[in-house]
């Protein structure tokens, strides 16, 4: 899919899909983002299959101040709406590839034993 639109209380939605979703935190002044950029649009062509999302966090500073976003660039990535990576700072296109091909392969009954057990813990 090509990269979406973000509009008010899509991001949830949009996270919370049976796929993959990859989501650049950015804002219009910063270096590492404007360079990124490129990067990020080429993966979401390349990767026709998984929702790609760009959140300004000038525009969106809700959603930035809900997912504790405190530097930017930061890139997230949701399988079936579990949170399975989140870096800040520009990665290249092989780590970008990398990261996503990792994702692809995850034994996501793994990472729900993994959360559960990680929550049960808090308890």
């Amino acid at each position: 899919m090509a990269l979406l639109e973000l509009h008010p209380d899509t991001l949830e939605s949009i996270i919370a899909s049976d796929g993959i979703v990859v989501v650049d935190f950015w804002t219009p002044w910063c270096g590492p983002c404007r360079h990124f950029a490129p990067v990020f649009e080429a993966a979401a062509s390349a990767f026709p299959d998984i929702d790609f999302v760009k959140v300004n966090t000038e525009e969106r500073w809700d959603l930035a101040a809900a997912a504790g976003i405190r530097s930017v660039p930061t890139l997230m990535i949701f399988r079936e709406g579990i949170l399975v990576y989140r870096q800040m700072g520009a990665h290249s296109e092989s780590q970008l590839t990398s990261i996503i091909s990792t994702t692809r392969t995850l034994n996501m009954n793994e990472v729900r034993a993994h959360v559960e057990h990680s929550l049960s813990q808090y308890e």
